[in-house]
């Protein structure tokens, strides 16, 4: 761990940092902020309709997230999200570089900037839409030239991406471009082929989500279509520019939709769009011919278009430069970006008649308080933002520009292999800043920009300075904790046991446990150990722990195997040492219990049952499901505190981390990476599923200790250590080295 904290210092500044403006925002305004759109998703939890404004894909997070608690709930869900997102750049930079700085200059963005952190207090869509993209990327870069499985993949999540936000579609270029130009398979007639399957993957892995989206929506509207934002979506940009007297004078309908103020003096794009297009009763008059209003819409952008092409293109580019800008401010006639600063107090936002009413309708509903928020945080907050705490422009622009110099092979770039890799999430946030721009230009549409512009910068820069990394070309972290297995002390036990039993002593369902002073109740244990499973024979290994009493002497008149550690290193260290020599002295199935009769042996048919069937790798009991005894109200909590962190970490329901009665296959055993000296159980769990082993919970009994007391510490020491090894763990199996989400954890009730 030292060594871990030492070669990742900068990231765990950054991730101090976020993490703490997070809870301060989250402090700061109660239950969370909402802005107009906020309530056309509250207002769509229900009937879901896929007409509406706003597409259905953070309707439906919205609707899961709320099914397990209020607003503050969802906010707090979206700032850990918005911190993952930052570790998950981070680590994706690290696969192709050594260079820690040039990962944090990957996530500060996300973590540091105060629109970000308001976006992600606001009930909105936008953060859901950066972990797609991001989902997105780890599909495409994760691991060396991609697949069509992968591609696929990545094509399912710009498909998820588009209906959160449809300025998500225009990702679909980049990705075909990316799986066009990695690994240089355009280069050959084989190549070719590998281009045409993943590249055929991914568009078919977009439309897998929204031909079925679609087809609802026809359900629903008699149309094909994906959002109710049709033909308003580049009617306010073309009314800001139009030339009357361009379009033809005898169609009564393209001049009623032309305004009548002369182009210099003419509302913004926000106003045509949502205030003269989005009102119900315009026009007043109503539509001259059998025309829709939203077909005159479509046919009066496209004059438009046709008859004033360099003042349409030029009015784009003009407010896509405008992300750019060293400062944040009002541009006129835009949107005004106070909408997306941090206020004193809490900020209500014109929804029509009696705002405040339904303002407080909807807080108190799903949370049981009125908005309200902390003045002294949100002047905390408002100061941070306006005085600086944002991504300054420039530096996004220079993102881009390394980004860029890469794909084009500028420098070492040419022959790093991270040309296609820096051109994907450069011409994603490009791209998607160029489509916004094409609607409107918003600060708020610059946020996807956080997560795409400064990763294209950051694998430019590696690209160009020439990456360090190991021979899988992959960055790795240095390691802490236990030396890989056989250190000295396993070397010197293996032999020991060798030399007193022989090479393959043991049966093929090895019982493994730990031990160090337990005299007193391991022979309790042994004794009352099955000596079959059905069929197989069982046989025990003790692992004594650098005993100082008489664990050795005890176990061996049980008549069990014993392996003696020299000195105690920690039940992880014995456990693994038990894993290996079980595994290469004969074993195919590990089952671990404890040393000081806390588990119902006699449960051990229903244990190793899915394992001998082959219908788990791992299977683990848990006294959740089953029952259990406790003597500390900590520990009780502590149980599920960490079964709902490691739940929320792998996306699967887990209920109970640390139950020690477990089985196991015996070659996965052996391959988990296990460096914790103590507080490994979660370290072993979570190991297991990231290599996708099938785990499987089943209910078993806990009792009190039959003798002694626990070697565990102090709860809170104890639980403060446990979260971090469950912590790093994660970060190591899943984030750096890319684990596979395990099967999903089954339960037999």
């Amino acid at each position: 761990m030292p060594g871990f904290l030492r070669r990742h210092w900068l990231l765990l500044l950054l991730l101090t940092g976020g993490v703490t403006l997070r809870v301060l925002v989250w402090l700061a305004y109660e239950p969370a902020l909402l802005y107009i759109d906020s309530f056309r998703y509250l207002g769509n939890l229900e009937a879901l309709r896929p007409t509406d404004l706003n597409p259905l894909g953070y309707t439906v997070v919205l609707k899961l997230l709320l099914s397990f608690g209020g607003l503050a709930f969802v906010q707090a869900v979206q700032h850990l999200v918005g911190v993952l997102l930052a570790v998950s750049l981070y680590a994706l930079v690290l696969r192709y570089t050594s260079r820690t700085w040039i990962g944090a200059l990957a996530c500060a963005p996300v973590l540091l900037d105060a629109y970000q952190l308001q976006i992600e207090a606001l009930i909105m869509s936008e953060l859901w839409f950066q972990a797609l993209l991001v989902g997105a990327l780890w599909a495409l870069l994760g691991k060396g030239e991609p697949t069509g499985g992968r591609a696929a993949v990545a094509g399912v999540l710009i498909g998820c991406a588009v209906i959160t936000r449809t300025i998500g579609f225009t990702l679909v270029v980049p990705m075909v471009g990316y799986l066009v130009l990695a690994g240089g398979a355009w280069r050959s007639r084989a190549g070719w082929r590998r281009i045409a399957v993943r590249g055929t993957a991914g568009l078919l892995g977009v439309a897998v989500v929204l031909l079925p989206y679609s087809a609802y929506f026809r359900s629903q509207a008699g149309y094909w279509g994906l959002t109710g934002a049709t033909g308003n979506v580049l009617y306010g940009r073309t009314a800001t520019v139009a030339d009357c007297a361009e379009l033809p004078q005898e169609d009564a309908g393209l001049q009623l939709f032309c305004p009548d103020e002369p182009r210099d003096e003419r509302p913004g794009i926000d106003y045509y769009t949502h205030f003269v297009y989005g009102d119900p009763s315009w026009p007043p008059e109503g539509l001259p011919d059998g025309r829709t209003k939203e077909e005159l819409a479509n046919q009066f952008t496209l004059a438009v278009v046709r008859n004033q092409p360099f003042d349409f293109f030029g009015s784009i580019a003009k407010d896509f430069l405008k992300n750019f800008d060293s400062l944040k401010r009002t541009h006129p006639k835009d949107v005004p970006v106070e909408r997306w600063h941090f206020q004193v107090t809490y900020p209500y936002y014109d929804i029509g008649p009696d705002s405040v009413e339904r303002y407080n309708a909807v807080t108190y509903a799903y949370d049981g308080v009125l908005p309200d928020s902390d003045t002294d945080l949100a002047s905390f907050l408002r100061g941070y933002q306006l005085g600086g705490g944002y991504t300054w422009g420039p530096l996004l622009a220079a993102f881009a520009m390394l980004g860029l110099l890469a794909s084009v092979g500028t420098g070492r770039a040419r022959a790093s292999g991270l040309r296609s890799a820096a051109f994907l999430a450069t011409g994603g946030g490009l791209i998607i800043l160029l489509g916004a721009a094409a609607f409107e230009f918003s600060w708020r549409y610059q946020l996807p920009a956080l997560v795409l512009l400064p990763l294209g910068g950051a694998l430019g820069l590696a690209a160009i300075l020439g990456t360090r990394s190991g021979a899988s070309g992959v960055a790795t972290e240095r390691r802490s904790g236990l030396d890989e297995y056989p250190d000295e002390v396993d070397a010197e036990a293996v032999a020991d046991f060798r030399q007193r039993y022989g090479d393959n002593p043991l049966t093929p369902l090895v019982v493994v446990i730990a031990a160090y002073n337990e005299a007193q109740g391991i022979g309790a244990v042994l004794r009352g150990m099955p000596t079959h499973v059905g069929d197989v024979p069982v046989s025990t290994l003790v692992v004594v722990d650098g005993a100082t009493d008489d664990t050795a002497a005890v176990a061996h008149e049980a008549g069990a195997y014993v392996c003696v550690a020299s000195r105690n290193r920690g039940q992880g260290a014995a456990l693994r040492l038990g894993y290996h020599l079980a595994g290469e002295s004969g074993a195919r199935y590990i089952v671990t219990t404890d040393a000081d009769g806390q588990y119902d042996n006699n449960e051990m048919p229903l244990l190793v049952k899915p394992l001998l069937d082959d219908t788990a790798d791992f299977v683990t009991g848990s006294r959740r499901l089953g029952s259990y005894q406790h003597d500390s109200a900590i520990r009780w909590l502590g149980v599920r505190v960490f079964s709902w962190i490691a739940s929320l970490l792998t996306l699967r329901r887990i209920t109970d981390t640390s139950f020690g009665f477990r089985a196991m296959k015996a070659e996965l055993a052996m391959s988990v990476t296990l460096r914790e000296p103590q507080y490994q159980s979660s370290e072993l769990l979570l190991g297991v599923m990231a290599r996708g082993a099938r785990v499987l919970e089943v209910p078993m009994t806990m009792r009190l200790r039959n003798n002694g007391t626990s070697k565990k510490g102090r709860s809170i020491k104890y639980g403060a250590n446990y979260a971090r090894v469950m912590f790093w763990t994660w970060l190591r199996e899943y984030v750096f080295r890319g684990g596979k989400r395990a099967g999903r954890a089954a339960r037999i009730s």
